[in-house]
């Protein structure tokens, strides 16, 4: 019977050895966005949400942010044969177009 320790094991090895550079950067990214808001929602709980629409305004955006990374990882897996008639740049480029219009809307939402 296999272990929890070498299921584990067994996922390290295989994600450091057959992950592209190119996700990893990109499944860094998706834990700092996590990490963001969960130190966000606990500022709120532990101390304020003080000014309360730019706590939902950081929030929201640390949401939206991880959906659009998760987006743009499927994407560009090589292993997903779904987007492989899509370029990796296009869908770099809907993902930066996403983000500015994000940040815009998150902007002008904390006023």
């Amino acid at each position: 019977m296999v272990t929890v320790t070498q299921l584990v094991q067994q996922f390290q090895k295989s994600y450091w050895t057959q992950t592209p550079l190119q996700l990893k950067l990109i499944d860094a990214y998706l834990v700092a966005i996590m990490l963001q808001g969960v130190l966000q929602f606990i500022y709120c709980l532990a101390i304020s949400s003080f000014p309360y629409n730019a706590f939902l305004a950081g929030f929201g955006a640390a949401v939206a942010s991880f959906v659009f990374t998760a987006s743009l990882r499927i994407q560009v897996n090589p292993k997903n044969t779904e987007y492989s008639h899509q370029a990796p740049e296009r869908a770099f480029a809907e993902f930066l177009v996403c983000q500015l219009t994000l940040f815009f809307i998150v902007t002008n939402y904390i006023g």
